[in-house]
């Protein structure tokens, strides 16, 4: 019975055609994949997307895989990556489209807008701010890096938010 195989065995019959070693395998570790992915982002479909794109990359690379190494660690490998590609994907896009600021012509004579209007900032909601839209954390991480209650930390995000469209007149 394939259940009763080693992850090693399981991914060598995968290897050789074998779609029950693969729903076996997809059974025995997805929800430590999915948990994994799940606690490394705020956002469920991204953590769902990423999910999606580590079993098929999992299925594109099986003929890669060597049996002489555990599986767990290299499937963990190809989630770990694809998470730290698409973050990086999604902070150029950030960067790219800067929605977390209010969108407003710059002066000519500032060169650096965006930090002269984060300077207008306390240095909590500044932090807040960049924590909440550049690293896209959730309130209950920034909470813990700031020493603050997670109410407190949706709190100071949106203090700073206001502050920014005030200063632009957007309030």
């Amino acid at each position: 019975m394939l259940k009763e195989l080693t992850d090693e065995q399981l991914m060598t019959e995968y290897r050789l055609g074998s779609e029950e070693a693969f729903t076996v395998l997809y059974e025995r570790h997805s929800s430590k994949v999915y948990g994994y992915l799940r606690a490394k982002t705020a956002n469920d479909a991204l953590a769902r997307e990423i999910f999606q794109v580590t079993f098929l990359k999992l299925h594109a690379t099986r003929d890669r895989y060597r049996p002489d190494l555990p599986l767990l660690p290299w499937l963990f490998a190809i989630a770990r990556n694809e998470l730290i590609d698409t973050m990086r994907k999604k902070a150029r896009n950030l960067e790219d489209a800067s929605e977390w600021l209010p969108e407003v012509a710059a002066p000519p004579e500032e060169e650096e807008p965006q930090k002269v209007e984060l300077d207008s900032l306390s240095d909590q909601q500044k932090r807040a701010v960049k924590m909440r839209y550049q690293d896209d954390l959730p309130f209950e991480k920034i909470a813990a890096k700031l020493g603050t209650s997670p109410a407190n930390a949706r709190q100071l995000v949106s203090r700073g938010v206001k502050a920014l469209r005030r200063l632009y007149g957007k309030e």
